[in-house]
């Protein structure tokens, strides 16, 4: 029914909302209106109306947050409905994380730890990025992706053996491969030199890699070599990457200090990052949790004041165990209990909290989730991310305000990928939104129990059609496979 002096139509009109628009300014109350996949009025929507009008009374409505990083490269394919993602008010993620992608690559059997986090079958893996992102066109997602290349991916492709550096011709069929994937849409390379595949890869290797990106404007986001004690040398090997391999835009994937011997470090490390910021683009991003999760390892376990175990491949009936109760009910060491498990995965309680909260709160720190969808008894952060952020932190912790925890999950992630016209609310930008109670939204998804949705998020919208609704999903699909050719200057757009 037409209001009186409503005279636009529209698919959505939002009105009385407290508009949180993503660029960390003050909120205010206000109104919007959607028709199709694109903001078309902020502020006074006197003069539209539509079918779908609601009235939020003072409810937060801001751009759909956006996951930093993911390794939902799978997931997306296997669960397009992202449950997961939609029902905390996710509309966009970053995959190929960590040195591990679903493409380029054809590979027969189980592939090694850590490529096993995403999928453990050779028939998963695409030949070529630009089949993997024509599937997620074909068959798209409730979300949207930014998709990188692994550089473990890379190394497998190439590689018979990769406990050893690469040689010069493998590195030159590696950047063949690279440089293709770029062509076909991949927005840069992610390393994981921690990861056994790729721990004997030497800077250089690296090096060399990014400097095929450079004129592709890619970027380069990295799970660095190590995040414990020598942390810091693995953040100047992330600023020579970015230096001498002239890259565009370089991410540290989330940032920690491990081990009880690091605590505190994180004033250190993010002095260290403000300097390298005078010298290189770099960003990065962090999870809301004291506990961190991958593959099973002794390596990570020596750090942990406690492990659990997420899955297990010769012994599923272990997931969600503490690995110390494992081992004593199978008569054990730690480090026997491991090598029985695996392949496995585990929750590594090995962070500060005073550090955590330091590396949220500096302001150029996106949020994402690292969470792992494939895991049978996964860490809370893939379910429980932005809404802790949103209410542990923010609202009930106070670190910063909401405006500022929403810029993080929105805008400040924006402008580090180079995405057009999303993580802010103003005309002409897609509907990506999501309206959630500030008084109310919470983390749900705990350590024992990790798969339950939020509380507080209401509605959820991507490219301008329902998602998540009061804690339902609306079985529509609209994701879309954003290409490395859609963004920004990755150079213009880091500044």
């Amino acid at each position: 029914m037409v209001t009186t002096g409503a005279t636009k139509r529209v698919d959505f009109v939002f009105k009385n909302a407290r508009l949180i628009d993503g660029s960390g300014m003050p909120s205010y109350i206000g109104g919007l209106a959607v028709d199709n996949d694109r903001i078309v009025a902020i502020g006074n929507v006197d003069d539209y109306y539509g079918a779908n009008t609601h009235d939020l009374k003072g409810i937060a409505l801001a751009p759909g947050f956006i996951d930093a990083h993911t390794h939902d490269d799978r997931a997306l394919l296997s669960d397009p409905r992202m449950t997961s993602k939609v029902s905390q008010g996710v509309t966009t993620v970053v995959t190929g994380n960590c040195g591990i992608s679903l493409a380029p690559l054809s590979y027969t059997g189980r592939p090694p730890a850590p490529m096993d986090l995403l999928c453990d079958e050779g028939r998963d893996y695409f030949s070529s990025f630009g089949a993997y992102l024509d599937r997620l066109d074909e068959e798209p997602a409730a979300v949207n992706a930014l998709c990188q290349v692994g550089h473990t991916t890379l190394r497998l492709a190439a590689m018979e053996n990769l406990d050893r550096p690469a040689d010069e011709r493998e590195i030159r069929a590696m950047s063949g491969v690279l440089e293709q994937a770029l062509q076909d849409g991949a927005i840069g390379m992610s390393t994981g030199l921690a990861y056994p595949p790729a721990k004997e890869a030497p800077t250089e290797e690296i090096i060399a890699l990014a400097k095929v990106m450079s004129s592709y404007r890619g970027l380069h986001s990295t799970h660095m070599r190590c995040e414990s004690d020598g942390v810091m040398d693995s953040l100047a090997e992330t600023l020579r990457i970015g230096r001498e391999g002239e890259v565009v835009n370089s991410i540290i994937s989330h940032h920690k200090c491990s081990g009880t011997s690091n605590f505190g470090r994180s004033r250190e490390t993010l002095a260290f990052i403000d300097q390298a910021r005078a010298e290189i683009k770099l960003g990065l991003d962090a999870y809301p949790y004291v506990a961190s999760s991958t593959m099973l390892s002794m390596d990570y376990a020596t750090e942990a004041e406690r492990v659990v175990v997420t899955w297990s491949l010769p012994h599923p009936e272990f997931k969600g165990r503490d690995l110390d109760d494992v081992a004593a009910e199978l008569g054990l060491t730690r480090a026997a209990a491991v090598q029985q498990l695996s392949p496995a995965g585990a929750v590594y309680f090995a962070m500060d909290e005073a550090d955590v909260r330091r590396i949220l709160a500096y302001p150029h720190t996106m949020i994402g989730s690292d969470g792992l969808p494939h895991d049978s008894h996964p860490h809370p952060r893939l379910w429980g991310t932005f809404p802790r952020v949103l209410g542990h932190y923010a609202r009930d912790e106070r670190i910063f305000s909401l405006e500022e925890a929403v810029r993080k999950m929105t805008s400040l992630t924006a402008n580090q990928f180079g995405l057009v016209d999303r993580g802010l609310l103003r005309i002409g930008a897609f509907a990506d939104l999501v309206v959630f109670d500030p008084a109310v939204v919470a983390d749900a998804a705990t350590f024992e129990h990790p798969t339950a949705p939020a509380t507080g998020i209401q509605l959820v919208l991507v490219n301008g059609r329902v998602v998540w609704r009061d804690g339902l999903h609306s079985r529509e699909r609209p994701g879309r496979a954003i290409r490395r050719q859609q963004l920004r200057d990755q150079l213009q757009a880091a500044q």
